[in-house]
């Protein structure tokens, strides 16, 4: 169900990915010393949101699905493996081991037999093998997308899902005409820090759930189809679109995730922290802009480094998270923030972070004469007031020189041979900077 396959086979007619916005997925993972009991794997991973899970190997069954003869409702996702792992006897490693064991999964299907639509989305944090069996030192983990369609005609298909979108050209129909598997992050055996830069994260959940199951906490329940919560893009849901007015959707998905008893701090992600401030009617008009990720409401993220303190807005549950104040800087600044997701997960600390305040700087125009060998440049600085010095660099770190103006928008035209940069750099004193590729012309 969830062992690689090889990329060629899992991507044949794989077109293309539309590039959404970037998000990180996972946050931060156990980096040891590992324990036999998980079979030498990390023991857990912690998404953005701040939920850590285990690498569920408990087997502990639902309250809410009765199972059936030699078919447990397991909570975790357990899949026997006949010759490798009996899950009737005691997980002992590597003797009686799962080969592939999950710390999360979440999957969803679309049957449609009049449209002849029939897709199966997974995706799961996975811990496998090299070797696909159970070895001492074989450890390795991933993160996994997988979407397989059966569809009734050739065309270009949309597939919407928690963690993207992504578009296929099928040449033709057939079952699993569509088969793509996506897997990040398998390194080095025992290296398990690659799936934080896979697809998958924040973790899916249930908006029914956290369950309880004696002394242990899940994110959902495996065993029934429910609606889920905590995608990046706020597209909780598997969406495909298709020729001949094909659409077709689902919200319900199957998920696992064993929730950890591990103290971890709130995670809390800068992405800018900007100042502007120019005269208008004689007045100064200035604001500092600050962006962070951080876990969704009910957690709250607040600018501290200033009086009265500054509470961060959050608009759509997905962690983004920003706020304006109007004072001056006095320069240079550093902001103090401080992350808090105590209510949600009560386990979890506070997070304080120091980030620089600095200008926001934008090239409006890279250019590159062929005929004359003159590099053109004009940038701003978003500090109209006191404009800092503006210095420009190759893409490869090389000075090509200081722009010239007395006003924030300032401008360079020098010669450069015998080829063009690709790349220019502009930084200002007061710490922003801008890149943009040249453009060349005749």
């Amino acid at each position: 169900m969830h062992r690689p396959i090889p990329t060629p086979l899992a991507v044949a007619i794989f077109a293309s990915m539309l590039q959404l916005p970037a998000q990180a997925a996972l946050y931060a993972v156990d980096t040891g010393p590992y324990n036999p009991a998980n079979g030498n794997f990390a023991a857990w991973y912690q998404d953005t949101h701040g939920r850590t899970l285990d690498l569920c190997l408990t087997k502990t069954v639902s309250s809410r699905v009765a199972g059936a003869p030699g078919a447990p409702a397991y909570m975790c996702t357990l899949l026997p493996t006949p010759g490798v792992f009996d899950d009737t006897q005691p997980i002992v490693f590597p003797s009686n081991f799962p080969d592939e064991a999950f710390w999360f999964t979440a999957d969803a299907a679309i049957v449609d037999a009049a449209r002849g639509i029939d897709l199966s989305y997974g995706t799961a944090i996975e811990a496998a093998f090299a070797a696909e069996e159970p070895v001492e030192g074989d450890q390795v983990s991933f993160a996994r997308v997988r979407i397989r369609v059966d569809v009734p005609t050739a065309g270009t298909y949309i597939v919407t899902h928690p963690y993207g979108v992504d578009v296929f050209d099928v040449p033709a129909a057939g079952d699993r005409a569509i088969n793509m598997t996506r897997d990040i992050g398998i390194a080095g055996a025992g290296d398990f820090s690659g799936a934080l830069k896979g697809d998958v994260g924040p973790f899916l959940r249930s908006v029914n759930g956290p369950y309880t199951e004696g002394s242990e906490r899940f994110i959902g329940d495996p065993n029934l189809e429910e609606p889920v919560t905590g995608s990046p893009y706020n597209t909780n849901y598997v969406r495909i679109e298709g020729p001949g007015g094909i659409d077709l959707r689902t919200e319900l998905f199957s998920i696992s995730g064993k929730l950890s008893d591990v103290a971890r701090p709130t995670p809390l992600m800068p992405l800018r922290s900007t100042y502007s401030r120019h005269t208008e009617d004689g007045d100064l008009r200035a604001q500092q802009d600050v962006f962070v990720m951080a876990p969704p409401p009910p957690a709250t993220v607040t600018l501290t480094s200033q009086t009265p303190n500054l509470s961060l807005t959050e608009a759509n549950s997905t962690g983004a998270w920003y706020a304006q104040s109007v004072l001056n800087p006095l320069l240079p600044a550093s902001l103090t923030l401080t992350a808090d997701n105590s209510v949600a997960i009560p386990t979890s600390s506070l997070a304080t972070v120091n980030l620089p305040l600095t200008d926001l700087v934008t090239i409006t125009r890279a250019e590159f004469s062929l005929a004359s060998g003159q590099l053109t440049l004009v940038a701003s600085t978003s500090d109209e007031t006191s404009p800092p010095v503006l210095t420009a660099h190759t893409g490869n770190g090389a000075l090509i020189g200081d722009l010239a103006g007395s006003g924030a928008v300032k401008t360079l035209s020098t010669s450069l041979s015998p080829i063009p940069p690709a790349k220019v750099q502009v930084t200002s004193a007061n710490g922003g900077s801008d890149s943009e590729d040249v453009v060349l012309v005749p």
